[in-house]
Formats: structure tokens, C-alpha cells, sequence
């Protein structure tokens, strides 16, 4: 069976981030025919089209990242009601300039945790529709929008309950045929 390579990006840029701990939950979780690395945005400049000419070092590294991946996974916390500042900067400088969009037939997932009842499900909204603009294959279901509780996912990436520890389990499995049916119907080299 084919592996995937995942870069994921973490919508916080905060190093003791609970979505930072919920993405080595996830790559601890996932089936051995995903491999995953993060992709950082933490560097980042604010992306302006001025850049389109010429773009500096860190973001050109960043977007050819993006585009080496087989597959994104975005996990995000949700900041006012919305996606995190510097994940949306982010996703600009992967999808410019016009015409050199690293996410087209990319496939990806959305997941996130907050300790709202909510989770981070008007973030992760608005975010698949900016991932609809940009033309990458979404993962819709099963959502995942994670109560954060103190203690549920510790330092190392372990989950401390059973049910989350199986529907994360369940969700990596998800994430993993969906790649495969986008790769059936699509070329990874298109």
C-alpha cells in the first residue's frame, strides 16, 4: 500500500499550544501509511502580492513544503470566532501568486480543540471555505471539533480517554482512505 507524506500546520504559533499537543496526538493516532511532518508558519512574513515577484527564502521553502506534500492536515485552534491570523497568512503565501496555488487537488482535513463546548467548529467553517477557494480536496466528515480538557492529551501526544483516544483513531483512519479516493480519481503528479 502507498504511504503519504502529511505536512501539517498548527493554526497557533504558540509553542505550548493545545492544538500543537493535539497534532502529535494525531500523528501518534494515524495509520502506518501516513507519515507526517509539521510545516511551521511561524516565520512568515505578512504576505503582500509586492512579494509575488520575488518571494523571500522562508516563505519560497514554505510554499515548496506545501507543495512536496501528498496530503494537509490543519490543525487549529479558533481565535474570535475565527482562523488564527497567522494561519490565514499562511494559506496566502502557499496560494499565490495567481496561478501558482500549492493546495490545488491537494487533499486535506480540518481539526482543531478548544476548551469551548464548541470546539473550534466557526473556525475550522470559514476555513474550509477558504481551502474551497483554493481548490484542495476536503475531508468532510467525520468533523472533529474537540472540548479541550486539562489533561486530555498529555506533553508526548497520549490521550487520556478511551472514546477520544478511538474517535481520533477513527478520524486518522478517515483521513487516510479519503487521500486514497483523491489520489484514485486524481494524479499525484497533475
Amino acid at each position: 500500500m502507498t504511504t503519504f507524506q502529511v505536512g501539517h500546520l498548527i493554526g497557533s504559533l504558540a509553542r505550548e499550544a493545545i492544538n500543537r499537543k493535539l497534532a502529535v496526538a494525531l500523528t501518534r493516532l494515524a495509520p502506518e501509511h501516513l507519515t507526517f511532518s509539521e510545516i511551521p508558519i511561524k516565520d512568515l512574513p505578512l504576505y503582500s502580492y509586492d512579494y509575488d515577484d520575488g518571494y523571500p527564502p522562508v516563505a519560497r521553502a514554505y510554499k515548496d513544503t506545501i507543495a512536496a506534500a501528498d496530503a494537509v492536515l490543519f490543525v487549529t485552534p479558533e481565535y474570535n470566532r475565527s482562523i488564527p491570523g497567522g494561519l490565514k497568512n499562511a494559506i496566502d503565501w502557499a496560494s499565490r501568486p495567481d496561478g501558482q496555488n500549492s493546495f490545488t487537488r491537494k487533499p486535506s482535513a480540518v481539526i482543531g480543540t478548544s476548551p469551548g463546548a464548541i470546539g473550534t467548529a466557526i473556525a475550522q467553517q470559514q476555513l474550509r471555505s477558504v481551502l474551497s477557494f483554493c481548490n484542495s480536496p476536503q475531508m468532510n466528515a467525520p468533523e472533529a471539533y474537540i472540548q479541550f480538557k486539562l489533561g486530555l492529551i498529555t506533553d508526548d501526544g497520549g490521550v487520556t480517554n478511551e472514546s477520544t483516544t478511538q474517535f481520533l483513531r477513527n478520524y486518522m483512519a478517515e483521513f487516510h482512505q479519503f487521500i486514497v479516493r483523491v489520489y484514485t480519481a486524481l494524479s499525484r503528479d497533475a
